[in-house]
């Protein structure tokens, strides 16, 4: 487990080997605009399973995704105008959206019932990475299932040190804080909140 603490002097090194931990399948623990994420690439199967893995999640909770842009989520979800002037108000930003899959290329852990649950965040880290590797990224909040969500590095560590499956690169960023997005269903015609 490779542990860096980012700085405005290294972030551009720390970005750029996060995404090639990424595009080496790997998986990595770092910083979002609300908790610290661990995070894959959304097209690598194998890696998403690791994702459930580390964090001891069931296969039937699947993973919301970050994408790069309004572009990047149109290829992946089906919307419409509406929708799309709705999304333009909560992106980027703390909110995840649920809704109808149009791509179906994404790994089994993400997609259930032909739905999805993405959003554009606002974190200068993710935007880089996100621009950088131009996929969508597989992402859940960094804490074993059913712990609390740590807001730093040593409580991070204090969840996933000796156990049997582990990250493979934490990028420390300080603390950060422990309210994770709001969940929006918009598969329906009126938004539903699933989490507030």
């Amino acid at each position: 487990m490779k542990i860096l603490k980012i700085s405005t002097k290294n972030f551009n090194k720390v970005v750029k080997e996060a995404a090639r931990f990424i595009k080496e399948g790997k998986i990595i623990i770092c910083p979002t605009d609300t908790v610290y994420g661990l995070i894959a690439d959304a097209k690598n199967e194998k890696a998403v399973r690791r994702i459930f893995k580390i964090k001891k999640r069931e296969i039937k909770k699947p993973l919301p995704i970050f994408v790069k842009d309004f572009k990047m989520a149109q290829k992946i979800v089906k919307t419409d105008e509406r929708k799309m002037a709705f999304l333009r108000k909560i992106w980027p930003g703390k909110v995840t959206a649920i809704l109808k899959a149009k791509n179906k290329k994404l790994s089994k852990g993400i997609i259930k019932d032909g739905k999805i649950g993405l959003r554009i965040q606002k974190h200068k880290f993710l935007v880089k990475l996100l621009k950088i590797l131009n996929r969508p990224l597989a992402q859940t909040s960094a804490n074993i299932s059913g712990n609390p969500t740590p807001i730093d590095i040593k409580g991070i560590l204090n969840q996933f040190k000796n156990k049997k499956f582990q990250p493979d690169f934490i990028i420390d960023s300080g603390k950060l804080s422990k309210k994770p997005s709001i969940v929006l269903d918009l598969t329906e015609e009126s938004p539903k909140i699933l989490r507030k």
